[in-house]
């Protein structure tokens, strides 16, 4: 077989029907679009509309509210930090961060500002830096001989 002698299974390709193009073609006169009105007509958008009737969405009440100015935090946990460090994936001798933390699998890509919280229990004396902590994961830090840091949390790229 030579590079000039491949081609592609029979119906891999397929072409797209061309409507309007006359009534011989299959898809001619109306192109598909039914009758005449609105909906025939090209840039018409007529989502939630009841035939005059008041639309769902309109009937019912607003409920809620969506607070813009909300800080979301990356939880991380004394148990998920101690399995890392029991994995290896963690060096206890140095300074942990958030892009050490990144590393090893316990923030998203796209982090910014990582919350320690309490849950589980920690043995491993740890030098850690994050953006904001509970008051029982700073006091089982300390417990465990290790030091905790508030950060700045640094702005997405």
């Amino acid at each position: 077989m030579k590079l000039n002698e491949i081609k592609d299974n029979e119906g891999a390709r397929h072409r797209k029907m061309r409507i309007g193009r006359g009534i011989g073609s299959g898809k001619g006169k109306t192109g598909g679009r039914g009758g005449k009105g609105q909906t025939a007509r090209t840039g018409v958008r007529i989502n939630g509309f009841e035939g005059g009737q008041t639309p769902i969405h309109r009937r019912l009440p607003k409920r809620g509210f969506k607070n813009h100015m909300r800080e979301e935090y990356e939880v991380v946990n004394l148990s998920s930090l101690q399995k890392a460090v029991d994995a290896g994936k963690l060096d206890i001798k140095g300074k942990i961060d958030m892009d050490v933390l990144k590393k090893a699998g316990l923030l998203r890509k796209a982090a910014t500002k990582v919350k320690l919280l309490a849950k589980g229990t920690i043995s491993a004396k740890l030098n850690l830096e994050v953006s904001l902590a509970s008051e029982t994961a700073k006091a089982a830090i300390e417990k465990a001989g290790g030091t905790l840091t508030l950060a700045v949390a640094k702005e997405a790229a």
